[in-house]
């Protein structure tokens, strides 16, 4: 293997640098822009309830309970990038499926402002919108709703067949989205015959087949044994990894929101109480029940490389990247007889990292207060 040297102050260092070979250095990441923005989203249940939010009125929770009005959505403001997958999660009751129809248009939001590619929802008719979620929108719910008297292939290709796509592109995108998601072969097989996952790459195959560019999923796997969840989160992250889509996703289960997110966005009786990435979640959480809500998080799956490392330089020994979680690397760091060297993308040391950072995420693991 070929190895490189990095001068860590004074003193320089030979370490192994897999992946860094011919390393060059990288621009500055483009800023995504956001693929939807909402402003002020309300969603009223009740007699006269839009009448609440007249003048720019935001009533209170304790307003909209003695009117009689439920408030299932409240004043939300969200940016969601492209490419990104922004998780919601919360308790039952909390908004998340209403907030996500409304940003569908499958629920009518009572108030507010959403953006989509510069097109405002709100204001498009039905038929409009109908040709957006045709088109441009992909849905995964819990529920399959496979059509039972339809092959997986006939399923698949529904949606294109509904879009007026011809029968022979229609079959050959099915073909392919099929093979994607690890069903070729079975093509001909009917839902009845599948297993529960199995019947699950067939909605995700479907939602897929019409190249969405805004993709919702409500829940997809929890409806699913633990071992065939954990492998449709895997088939998932491989799927974005290629596809690169812009998703939303609604989960109750934190592992997989930490598995899956780069944004997670917690609910709380309609209202989005606090957007950040998983790791901020941990360290700064905004209010007492962000707090809560995550306080039995292994720290070590969550915590990067990069938020405990020592600015020192100091140290020697195989390097470990600044985005790697504690987990990944905690064997290695406890292992070894000095801190390693912390690099970063362009493979630049940037700190180092030790056994008692380690040893001090270790022992508060799933209890940070």
């Amino acid at each position: 293997m070929r190895r490189a040297v990095f001068n860590l102050d004074e003193e320089a260092q030979i370490v192994s640098t897999s992946g860094c070979e011919n390393k060059q250095m990288t621009n500055a990441p483009v800023k995504p822009l956001p693929k939807i923005s909402c402003k002020n989203i309300w969603k009223l249940y009740g007699a006269k309830a839009s009448s609440l939010l007249d003048n720019g009125k935001k009533p209170d929770l304790e307003t909209l309970r003695k009117s009689g009005v439920i408030g299932a959505v409240r004043d939300v403001n969200i940016d969601i990038m492209e490419g990104e997958i922004f998780v919601i999660m919360g308790l039952s009751g909390s908004g998340k499926s209403t907030l996500v129809r409304c940003l569908s248009r499958l629920v009518e939001p009572t108030a507010g402002e959403m953006q989509f590619d510069g097109i405002d929802l709100l204001k498009a008719s039905s038929s409009e919108m109908i040709e957006i979620r045709r088109r441009k929108m992909g849905m995964v719910f819990q529920q399959f709703a496979l059509l039972p008297h339809l092959s997986v292939l006939q399923n698949v290709a529904f949606p294109l067949d509904i879009q007026g796509v011809s029968k022979k592109n229609a079959i050959d995108r099915a073909l392919d989205v099929i093979e994607l998601v690890g069903l070729k072969g079975r093509e001909n097989y009917y839902p009845r015959e599948l297993s529960g996952g199995q019947q699950q790459r067939v909605g995700i195959a479907r939602s897929l087949a019409v190249e969405p560019e805004l993709w919702f999923l409500d829940e997809p796997f929890s409806a699913l044994d633990p071992l065939i969840r954990r492998e449709m989160q895997d088939e998932f992250l491989r799927l974005q990894q290629l596809l690169q889509k812009t998703i939303v996703f609604i989960t109750h289960d934190f592992d997989e929101a930490l598995r899956l997110a780069d944004r997670i966005a917690i609910m709380k009786d309609g209202e989005i109480i606090q957007v950040a990435t998983p790791e901020n979640l941990l360290l700064n959480p905004a209010t007492d029940y962000v707090a809560e809500f995550t306080r039995h998080v292994p720290r070590d799956k969550v915590l990067t490389v990069g938020s405990i490392m020592s600015q020192m330089t100091h140290a020697s020994g195989n390097p470990v990247r600044n985005n790697a979680r504690i987990a990944d690397i905690a064997r290695s760091v406890l292992t070894a007889n000095h801190p390693l060297p912390v690099i970063d993308e362009n493979c630049k040391i940037v700190g180092s990292i030790g056994k008692n950072a380690v040893l001090d995420v270790l022992t508060t693991n799933g209890d940070m207060r």
